[in-house]
């Protein structure tokens, strides 16, 4: 076929490559910079088969309205078709897929990939093969790996699921607007289930694709106990991490595949936190609270703070927060910024990032809220401004960031 693959940054470099790998003729055009492949005016002169986008891309772009089209997903889905690992899981989602992923792949026995935004790691010596997005064409070279070695693949992706797996999983009903505030990214990511064999979704989900499993009839949480009920399995695991809501959300799901995969969740009970999702620490007198990560947000950060002056026993808190990279889709709004420096009011303010200061600098000297913030640009600027401010206590990281 000729086919033409529109954005090259996110992802459609390499999923042309893939293509043009199998035979097909393919064009490739940088819609966001123009930078690769052929230009827009000489791709709209071109006739195609199929147009490949994005599910992020404005659906009245010139080149893909009123035409053939197909997602990067789907595309993907074509490509995998008789070549995906024997046992697949996708995990998508606003909130917590990186950490649902983790726990998905701490469960599985045997060799396995786990690709998320943290990295690709071979299971279970954990060994990190290499970095890559999370777009639908990087789950191309994991699910080679995977099969290389024989095993399962836990793959987190943005914006939805390929439906080669199968099961998918939606970590959060969390929606924001896309493809020019024209699409719902929910919805974008509810569509794509309907590909999958098997679904699950979160409690509050208004409108689950059919047949979804949806959490609260699979696993349910309380205190440091989860039990679980599904597909004939039956049972119950305990883990102090469970009394973290972002936890309790991400070991119940991965619960519940387990239950659909016929593997006993029980393992959850030894999952230790993941870098960025509220990793504990200390250094001295100091009780470090990591939760930086391209997941957080002003509900994770009020968490992390809660935690840490629980563990710390002290009120004093060191706070770092804002936004280290626009290369986060959902981005960390400033007002969502000022609700979670009011809600914490620590000891010690540091804001990283323009969006961050122009927001910080606006609301400090009220309520409960230092006068005069620190700024910096980076997170690990963040961190040793703020180490260098406070020795006893807390320190809260929490910087939306690709790490």
């Amino acid at each position: 076929m000729d086919l033409l693959v529109l954005d090259t940054i996110h992802g459609g470099r390499e999923l042309g490559a893939f293509l043009e790998a199998r035979g097909h003729r393919v064009d490739t055009v940088d819609v966001y910079r123009g930078r690769e492949g052929i230009p827009v005016s000489e791709a709209a002169r071109r006739s195609y088969d199929r147009i490949i986008a994005p599910v992020h891309l404005d659906p009245d772009h010139p080149l893909v309205k009123g035409k053939n089209r197909m997602t990067h997903h789907d595309a993907v889905r074509m490509l995998l078709l008789g070549r995906s690992p024997a046992l697949m899981v996708e995990v998508t989602g606003a909130r917590g897929k990186t950490t649902t992923a983790h726990a998905i792949a701490h469960l599985l026995p045997g060799d396995g990939v786990l690709h998320t935004s943290r990295g690709t790691f071979r299971y279970p010596s954990r060994e990190l093969l290499g970095k890559r997005s999370i777009t639908p064409a990087s789950v191309l070279p994991a699910a080679e790996m995977a099969r290389s070695l024989g095993g399962w693949l836990v793959a987190e992706e943005s914006l939805g699921v390929t439906g080669a797996g199968g099961i998918g999983v939606l970590t959060s009903a969390m929606d924001y607007p896309i493809a020019a505030g024209k699409r719902s990214a929910l919805g974008a990511k509810i569509d794509s289930l309907r590909s999958s064999p098997r679904s699950l979704v979160p409690a509050d989900l208004a409108n689950a694709p059919p047949g979804a499993v949806r959490l609260d009839t699979a696993a349910t949480v309380e205190g440091d106990r989860c039990r679980y009920h599904l597909d004939g399995m039956e049972g119950e695991f305990r883990n102090p991490l469970l009394r973290l809501p972002a936890y309790a959300n991400a070991l119940s799901m991965a619960a519940a595949v387990g239950c659909m995969l016929g593997v006993s969740p029980d393992t959850l009970s030894t999952f230790t936190p993941v870098e960025g999702r509220m990793h504990l620490s200390r250094e001295g007198d100091l009780v470090v609270v990591d939760s930086a990560s391209s997941g957080t947000t002003a509900e994770t950060a009020i968490e992390a703070a809660g935690y840490a002056r629980s563990v710390a026993g002290r009120h004093e808190l060191a706070l770092v927060i804002g936004e280290e990279s626009r290369a986060v889709c959902e981005g960390f709004p400033p007002d969502q910024v000022a609700k979670a420096i009011a809600a914490i009011r620590p000891s010690v303010l540091v804001l990283v990032g323009k969006t961050a200061q122009e927001m910080g600098m606006a609301i400090s000297g009220r309520d409960g809220i230092p006068r005069q913030p620190v700024l910096a640009e980076t997170l690990a600027e963040g961190r040793a401004e703020a180490r260098s401010r406070i020795t006893a206590g807390s320190l809260v990281l929490a910087v939306k960031t690709w790490r």
